[in-house]
C-alpha cells in the first residue's frame, strides 16, 4: 500500500521520513505503554472512546480490535479516529502525543498473513492500518514555565507553540 493514501493524509513511514524526530518521540511514547485511548464515531455521530493496543505493521501504524467489537465497527462505518497516549506515571517527563486520522480495515490475504505472524488469538481479529492527518506532543518545557506544543499536518509540517 502507499503511504500516501489519500489528499491530507500519510501513512506512519511517510510521516517517519518527513520528520524523524517528531515521529521517534511519538513512537516511543505509544511503545512505552500497552494501551491507550482510541476516540471513534457512533452511528449516530456521538464519540465514543475505547481503550486499544497499537502497533506497527509493514511500517504502518496500526491497532487490532477483538471480532465484532464496537470500535471495529465504528471504524469500518467511519474511519475516522484520535487516538491519545497513556498518561504515563504522573511525572509528565515524557510528551502527551494525540494522533488524528482515518483507519482503513486491511482484509483477506493481507489480513490473514498478520494474524499468523502476530499470533494474534483469533483469526477474524480486525486490523486497522492508520491514514495520519495530525500528531500532535505536548510537553511541559525544561525550565517548567510553560508548554511546548509540537502540531505536524501533511499540509503545514510541523509548528510549535508555546503556552503559558
Amino acid at each position: 500500500m502507499p503511504s500516501a493514501t489519500l489528499t491530507g493524509m500519510t501513512g506512519w513511514q511517510e510521516f517517519a521520513d518527513q520528520e524523524p524526530e517528531l515521529a521517534a518521540a511519538a513512537r516511543a511514547r505509544l511503545e512505552s505503554a500497552r494501551h491507550h485511548v482510541l476516540a471513534t464515531l457512533r452511528g449516530d455521530g456521538a464519540p465514543r472512546v475505547s481503550g486499544t493496543e497499537v502497533s506497527w505493521y509493514d511500517g504502518e501504524l496500526t491497532f487490532g480490535s477483538m471480532p465484532g467489537a464496537r470500535k471495529a465497527r465504528d471504524l469500518q462505518r467511519d474511519g475516522r479516529f484520535a487516538l491519545h497516549t497513556n498518561p504515563g506515571d504522573g511525572t509528565m517527563a515524557d510528551p502527551d502525543v494525540k494522533i488524528a486520522g482515518v483507519a482503513t480495515e486491511v482484509t483477506g490475504d493481507e489480513q490473514s498473513t498478520w494474524v499468523a505472524e502476530v499470533q494474534a488469538p483469533q483469526s477474524d481479529a480486525h486490523l486497522f492500518r492508520c491514514a495520519i492527518t495530525e500528531v500532535v506532543t505536548t510537553k511541559v518545557s525544561d525550565d517548567q514555565t510553560h508548554l511546548v506544543i509540537t502540531s505536524w499536518t501533511p499540509e503545514l509540517g510541523v509548528r510549535v507553540f508555546k503556552r503559558t
